[in-house]
């Protein structure tokens, strides 16, 4: 990929510095190509330029002006999981650029709702909320939902990574498009996706005020979860190696912290609960190493839930301790429209009133430097948090 110059954005530590007004201008003629960053095998991540997609009935044209890096981008990215060439990006906000004309059976009344010059956040996947999957409350488990419908070109991936996308019919029908209020920016409102997630798991849990929690993790994933638990008046500890995690969840009232580079989480568990072991364990990382140390931490009869283990393999664990103990090993897996107001209220008026999820965010990058965002997501440091990437380097702060 190639190199523009430094700038603002991307200083030489790369840090989450803002440009001053960079304004997200719409172009008076939507353009037919646009810059994407195409993902075209393994480790194999291009700076592009390919059409911008067309809209059919019902459908929008969002121009994107940040998308947050989730860890399940970089799984595909280093598996090859999915095939070749795709645009991912999921965690997306932008500006409604052009309105689908026409109503299909599908969308009912289309999508008068939405207007060009609206800012937005989009979903990429969205259930249909009569199926059988929907009626036992596993929405993930749908098959509309299993069906992505955001694109910015080849197979549907969300498409958040490049200037436009399109959002389909079955998504602006079914709440998949929220409005963003003009007080709060599109970075703020790229967190509706991933914090619908964590709300999700947090719920299944049925965390009681007396309860106390582990969060093993404190990326940004982590931190939402240990936030959304100690909401619930639970005691909340929270698990990572780097110091600097630990502080940036002080800023949100996080103040149990267990080191992880220098302290044993296990028995630190145990100390903090009269021997007893936490009532629910949240496993906040990725891979399979450390839920033997989630189901060792967790008291008998307490909740182990897996959020991160996406990748179908092999664990280990003792099948005792699920019987003998009663210990329960759940997962949750994506979002739930059952909680989308309470989501959007979380983020929109929480963005008033501290709950500032920008603070998550360590690095913004351009398109250019996309390969440098992906290693830098994919390789965590004690200075990297949330990673964004931006069309248009500032864009997203507006």
């Amino acid at each position: 990929m190639g190199n523009l110059p430094m700038n603002e954005v991307t200083s030489k530590h790369r840090m989450a510095t803002q440009i001053s007004n960079p304004k997200l201008q719409l172009d008076e003629r939507i353009p037919s190509t646009m810059r994407a960053v195409v993902y075209r095998g393994i480790n194999d991540m291009r700076l592009e330029i390919v059409p911008v997609p067309q809209i059919g009935p019902g459908e929008l044209l969002i121009k994107i002006a940040t998308c947050g890096v989730c860890g399940t981008d970089l799984k595909k990215i280093h598996m090859g999981s999915h095939s070749a060439p795709r645009i991912f990006g999921h965690e997306m906000a932008g500006v409604v650029a052009a309105v689908g004309a026409g109503v299909t059976k599908a969308v009912g009344s289309g999508v008068t709702n939405f207007a060009v010059g609206d800012r937005v956040m989009s979903f990429h996947h969205v259930p249909c909320g009569t199926c059988y999957y929907c009626r036992k409350n596993t929405p993930a488990q749908c098959p509309l939902y299993k069906k992505t419908g955001a694109t910015a070109g080849f197979e549907p991936s969300g498409g958040g990574f490049a200037e436009y996308i399109r959002v389909m019919d079955f998504v602006v029908a079914n709440r998949g498009v929220v409005h963003i209020p003009d007080d709060v920016p599109f970075e703020q409102a790229a967190f509706v996706e991933p914090l619908m997630t964590v709300l999700k798991g947090t719920k299944l849990l049925n965390l009681a005020a007396d309860d106390t929690v582990l969060v093993i993790g404190q990326g940004p994933i982590g931190l939402m979860h240990a936030v959304l638990a100690a909401r619930t008046g639970a005691r909340v500890l929270t698990s990572d190696l780097f110091p600097e995690r630990h502080a940036i969840a002080a800023r949100f009232g996080l103040t149990n912290p267990i080191h992880a580079d220098k302290e044993n989480v296990v028995e630190r568990v145990f100390a903090e609960t009269e021997g007893r072991g936490a009532d629910a364990v949240i496993l906040a990382v990725g891979g399979n190493a450390l839920i033997r140390t989630a189901m060792d931490a967790v008291r008998p009869g307490g909740r182990v839930m897996l959020f991160a283990q996406t990748q179908h393999g092999e664990a280990t664990f003792d099948p005792a301790a699920v019987c003998v103990d009663e210990k329960t090993l759940l997962g949750s897996y994506s979002s739930s429209f059952a909680v989308l107001d309470e989501v959007t209220d979380l983020v929109f008026d929480g963005y008033r009133n501290g709950f500032d999820l920008t603070q998550l965010i360590s690095h913004r990058f351009p398109f250019e430097e996309a390969v440098a965002a992906i290693e830098i997501a994919s390789n965590p440091r004690p200075g990297s948090m949330k990673i964004m990437m931006e069309p248009v380097p500032g864009a997203g702060a507006e």
